[in-house]
């Protein structure tokens, strides 16, 4: 039985400017968009199963200078859902696993009138009580997504 104490949930809501079509395009394109454009978060994306972009690719992230804890982590894509601009990854192996027994995050873009609202939320499972929440990486997350709203800006 999983320790209360150990496990939790985070969520991220971050409105940008982008159409949501837009944003979730880039999100299907984090294997190309996301190194080029963030640099010094992402070193590299390498796709090591499927495509990249369907349930079951698994794909290893090499974090640049700009992640706080995480130099490396592999996630495979459990759901994908391209009408509700909706996927999930779950974390597989990599440094994130030294922390939490188990870390999955969903990703949903929801329309708006004028942009968009990117939703992020994770559960994870700490590897014992003394980790702190996750809170460095849903940090990161958000300001990925407002990085990812100037560069889809600039890109129009």
């Amino acid at each position: 039985m999983a320790n209360p104490a150990c496990s939790g949930k985070l969520n991220v809501e971050v409105e940008v400017k982008s159409n949501a079509d837009k944003v979730w395009e880039a999100l299907r394109d984090f294997i190309f968009i996301f190194p080029k454009a963030f640099p010094n978060d992402y070193k590299s994306v390498e796709v090591l199963e499927g495509d990249g972009i369907v349930v079951g690719s698994v794909r290893l992230i090499t974090y640049g200078e700009g992640s706080p804890i995480v130099k490396v982590s592999k996630e495979k894509i459990e759901v994908v859902d391209p009408q509700n601009k909706t996927f999930s990854y779950n974390i597989i192996d990599g440094d994130l696993l030294k922390y939490y027994k188990s870390f999955k995050a969903h990703v949903t873009v929801v329309p708006k009138e004028e942009g968009s609202l990117v939703k992020w939320s994770c559960e994870y499972e700490k590897a014992s009580e003394e980790i702190p929440d996750p809170s460095l990486i849903k940090e990161f997350a958000e300001k990925n997504f407002k990085e990812l709203d100037d560069y889809l800006a600039k890109e129009a």
